[in-house]
């Protein structure tokens, strides 16, 4: 099939993008990578009557390191920030995660911006998002606001963006402690396939090997991507033994809401979140205990 008709404006500034987001309201989408857009558009299951191409914004293309956090512009190229040695150095869950993304020639052309507005409960960089507690920072007419990526990712292929703003930046914090290790994990029919399960998990230990902080998230089992503190917080203290882990894992994945469908049904999900998320936190200490 090919796409509905639609009219096509570049913007040259962000500024551009936000007004022309405020005139043409809920008809107009912004494409960038394209990688999930347009085949969409191809089998006609969005129908945008008006697209905003922000390619061409040079001040949506950045990785800048800072004390607390590494800010990426939205249209930073995911090959990019996968390439970036001092972004894997401060947040290496970003470059574990993007490991799983499509293949080599969907992450020459996805931004991380784009990944994140698509908001598929199933995508990579949306988990990391969730279970590290990224930022992000959107924009209209108005100016920008914050949004944290609990609040951030509404609903399957839905967020809490407005129709007139614009995703302008995300920032992913750093943890301070020098003994952390992260690990994203996920089962799909083929490397490159949409996950049927994803997990992600991030740990630091003190000087005597124990748990001072932890992340732990899901993917593909809700219709958003799952982080959970509560979870987390009570490895604090533990020196992530495989009673912890396991006890983490299956509070997780009790936690959890999957459909079923021809890949897998509800019960398979559940389990295989307990099997994963137990998977990515014992990675996550052993890269821990290795820092």
């Amino acid at each position: 099939m090919k796409a509905a008709p639609f009219e096509y404006s570049r913007a040259t500034s962000v500024a551009e993008a936000c007004e022309l987001l405020a005139r043409h309201g809920d008809s107009a989408k912004l494409i960038a990578g394209g990688q999930s857009l347009v085949p969409m558009m191809a089998m006609r299951l969005v129908r945008p009557a008006f697209l905003v191409d922000i390619n061409e914004i040079a001040a949506l293309k950045f990785v800048k390191t800072e004390k607390d956090a590494v800010r990426i512009g939205a249209c930073t190229r995911q090959c990019a920030v996968e390439r970036d040695n001092a972004l894997a150095a401060r947040v290496p869950l970003v470059r574990q995660a993007l490991a799983w993304v499509g293949h080599v020639q969907t992450r020459n052309r996805g931004t991380v911006g784009g990944s994140l507005a698509h908001a598929d409960p199933s995508a990579e960089l949306p988990l990391a998002a969730q279970a590290l507690g990224a930022k992000m920072i959107v924009r209209s007419a108005k100016g920008p606001r914050t949004l944290e990526a609990e609040k951030f990712f509404a609903g399957p292929m839905a967020t809490s963006m407005r129709p007139d703003e614009c995703l302008e930046e995300i920032q992913w914090p750093i943890w301070p402690e020098r003994q952390t290790g992260s690990a994203f994990t996920e089962i799909a029919i083929r490397h490159g396939d949409f996950a049927i399960v994803a997990a992600a998990a991030q740990v630091a230990l003190d000087a005597d090997g124990r748990c001072v902080r932890a992340a732990l998230g899901l993917g593909g089992v809700a219709g958003t991507p799952l982080a959970f503190p509560k979870i987390a917080a009570r490895l604090v203290g533990t020196k992530l033994d495989d009673e912890a882990i396991e006890g983490a894992a299956s509070d997780a994945a009790k936690e959890t809401e999957p459909g079923s469908d021809l890949h897998a049904t509800a019960e398979y999900r559940r389990h295989l979140a307990r099997v994963l998320a137990a998977r990515a936190l014992r990675a996550a200490h052993e890269r821990a205990m290795a820092a």
